[in-house]
């Protein structure tokens, strides 16, 4: 390949929030696969987000998850039935198959399955085509296209703990990559510990710390989510971080009246220097907040989710993970033309 261009700009304008493909456009397809990114790419999104797993021999994959039955077909594999087993995954206990447990090779013989078959039926047919990617297929799907690069590292005390560093086998995939502008890739994970050492922290890319609207980080459970939050917690991770992503509920609350409004962190974040991201767009009944939910529909409905949509880029956030890429962008156009005086389509 020959290099990663940079988004166009790190730091969007408020109104304006770069609009990232979350898991590839994975509202249609199913997620991570080579036809999710590249539908989220001719939608025009401004950058894609892979998760990060490892195989048995040290290659990045790129799920969502280490247990992959819910979004492989290793189920219908013989020759890997006595590979199932139960385990314990950051404290909890996960029964399944794990890509720990196999080669890159083997990895390669699975096909990709939608994780959200009930929810989205349209995207089983989908089902059993493309292969699972590993990292550097994504560096290549993205060559040319000036499409940015935001990369999760998941579970990676679980991993260290297994004698993998994800920090090392990303830098290692991205030095071969040899991309020519390392401040286009973002680097996430609600795991600081696997950011703020080396050789991630030198590496040139942005790096940004997950934020889930509760409980504490697997690597310092003595502390919680809430305190990166405070303005001591925030100053302290503007001393190595280039922003903070955080879980949709954490940006959003509802005032008395029921309506959804924008919670104070994007401001108290940008007044340290941090970029602020949040997670996920999406459209169904299910994942709107109650206000924005329409009255007596299914959760597999799909809701108000302009009204929704509109009131998280209302808060001026730099950043948004959708899973629909072309809603977000239309959302992101009706609010600039709004913004502007211009008329609206």
């Amino acid at each position: 390949m020959t290099s990663l261009p940079p988004p166009a700009s790190p730091r969007p304008s408020p109104g304006s929030p770069l609009v990232i493909a979350h898991r590839g456009a994975s509202g249609y397809r199913p997620e991570h696969t080579r036809s999710a990114f590249e539908l989220a790419i001719a939608q025009g999104c401004d950058a894609v987000e892979p998760d990060l797993v490892v195989s048995r021999d040290g290659v990045l994959v790129v799920r969502h998850e280490n247990e992959i039955s819910g979004t492989t077909d290793v189920a219908e594999h013989p020759e890997f039935a006595s590979r199932h087993r139960t385990t314990t995954i950051d404290g909890v206990e996960v029964t399944g198959w794990f890509t720990e447990d196999f080669t890159w090779a083997e990895l390669t013989t699975l096909r990709a399955r939608e994780r959200l078959p009930a929810l989205r039926p349209a995207n089983v047919v989908w089902n059993d085509r493309e292969p699972i990617l590993r990292l550097e297929e994504v560096f290549d799907i993205l060559d040319g296209t000036g499409v940015a690069l935001v990369a999760e590292l998941k579970h990676a005390s679980h991993f260290a703990d297994l004698g993998f560093d994800l920090g090392a086998l990303f830098v290692a995939a991205l030095t071969a990559a040899t991309p020519a502008d390392r401040a286009a890739i973002t680097v996430e994970s609600f795991e600081a510990s696997v950011l703020e050492r080396e050789p991630m922290r030198s590496a040139g890319v942005r790096l940004v710390f997950l934020v889930e609207a509760t409980g504490s980080p697997v690597d310092r459970p003595t502390s919680t989510y809430a305190d990166a939050l405070t303005d001591d917690g925030l100053r302290e991770l503007a001393t190595w971080a280039d922003g903070v992503s955080v879980d949709k509920r954490v940006l959003l609350r509802t005032d008395e009246s029921g309506r959804t409004v924008g919670a104070d962190i994007v401001a108290r974040a940008h007044a340290v220097g941090l970029a602020v991201y949040t997670w996920t767009l999406r459209i169904e009944n299910r994942f709107l907040a109650p206000a924005n939910r329409r009255p007596g529909g299914d959760p597999h409905d799909t809701g108000e989710w302009e009204r929704e949509f509109d009131a998280v880029l209302g808060t001026g956030v730099d950043g948004v993970f959708a899973d629909h890429p072309d809603l977000a962008l239309a959302a992101r156009t009706a609010r600039r033309q709004r913004t502007d005086g211009l008329p609206t389509a």
